[in-house]
């Protein structure tokens, strides 16, 4: 790809560039009336893996991270509806977004047993995939992704998913007002940098975020239910950030009384709710070190 470091590219790692300078397959599946948009990463006779995105992103967050993990796996990444190049729909809810996980994983030939690795809202989605397909999945690694304890105050859902979509009058202007939701820093601007640059869409004359402005107050059935997490049979694992104000100890240890098969855990050091754009590295060690676990 086009690199925007303009002779300062010693401030972004070479391994960056050769992960998205990988070309992945950008492929379609319908699912009920909808286009659903997803990356594939081809890699013959290898188990398959698929990456889910959190709220308001897009399976291009994944880019930096999918092709360091094709070495082990056959790789996709998808886009949710209402979010990156995925159909907007009227209405969303928890069964149509399960229905959508399995449809990439058929269309994309990850196997009988993929494992599923979801960040935040993409893992509860997941959860309620694996509860409504038990036996589709061959594992679930949920990202800084679980369900509060009930003594916990719940959250703003705005403050965690950010708010309505706004129109921009040129790209530049649009890129330096990307913000990660919920709000934290990262270290690893190139990072945020090249998300910003994939999450664009040109609109009305001039440009806008690649999410349905609508998707929040239409989205139903999304709620996290204790019932699901101690329906969960399938082989768990958690990464989590140590420093997420979206995951606690709390919420992991409520997660264990309730799963009712014990899972292991990863918790990643310097790293906020974004696990994988704090320490992608890190995150990427962790995950095929679970992953190898789950699978064993």
């Amino acid at each position: 790809m086009a690199r925007w470091d303009q002779g300062e590219g010693s401030a972004i790692p070479e391994w960056f560039w050769e992960a998205v300078d990988i070309e992945p397959q950008c492929r379609t599946v319908e699912v009920e009336e909808c286009d659903v948009a997803y990356r594939l990463y081809p890699a013959d006779h290898k188990p398959g893996m698929l990456l889910i995105h959190g709220m308001n992103a897009h399976a291009r967050w994944w880019d930096f991270i999918a092709p360091q993990l094709n070495d082990q796996y056959q790789v996709a990444a998808m886009d949710l509806t209402g979010m990156g190049d995925s159909d907007y729909r009227y209405r969303y809810s928890g069964e149509t977004y399960a229905n959508e996980i399995v449809a990439v994983i058929e269309d994309a030939g990850l196997g009988p047993n993929p494992l599923i690795v979801a960040h935040s809202f993409g893992g509860y989605m997941a959860v309620k995939a694996a509860n409504l397909f038990p036996d589709r999945f061959g594992g679930l690694v949920l990202v800084d992704s679980g369900i509060r304890h009930p003594d916990d105050p719940a959250p703003d859902r705005g403050n965690m998913w950010g708010g309505q979509g706004k129109i921009y009058p040129d790209r530049e202007t649009a890129l330096v007002r990307f913000r990660l939701q919920p709000p934290q820093p990262c270290a690893n601007d190139y990072i945020l940098q090249y998300i910003a640059r994939h999450s664009l869409m040109p609109m009305d004359g001039g440009w806008a975020w690649k999410f349905d402005e609508d998707l929040l107050t239409t989205l139903t059935e999304t709620e996290r239910q204790p019932e699901e997490y101690m329906s969960l049979t399938l082989p768990l694992g958690v990464i989590f950030g140590a420093d997420s104000e979206s995951f606690s100890h709390r919420m992991l240890g409520y997660m264990q009384e309730l799963v009712p098969n014990e899972f292991p855990y990863r918790e990643i050091a310097d790293a906020q709710h974004h696990v994988f754009l704090d320490q992608p590295l890190a995150f990427v060690s962790a995950l095929k070190e679970l992953s190898a676990e789950l699978r064993s």
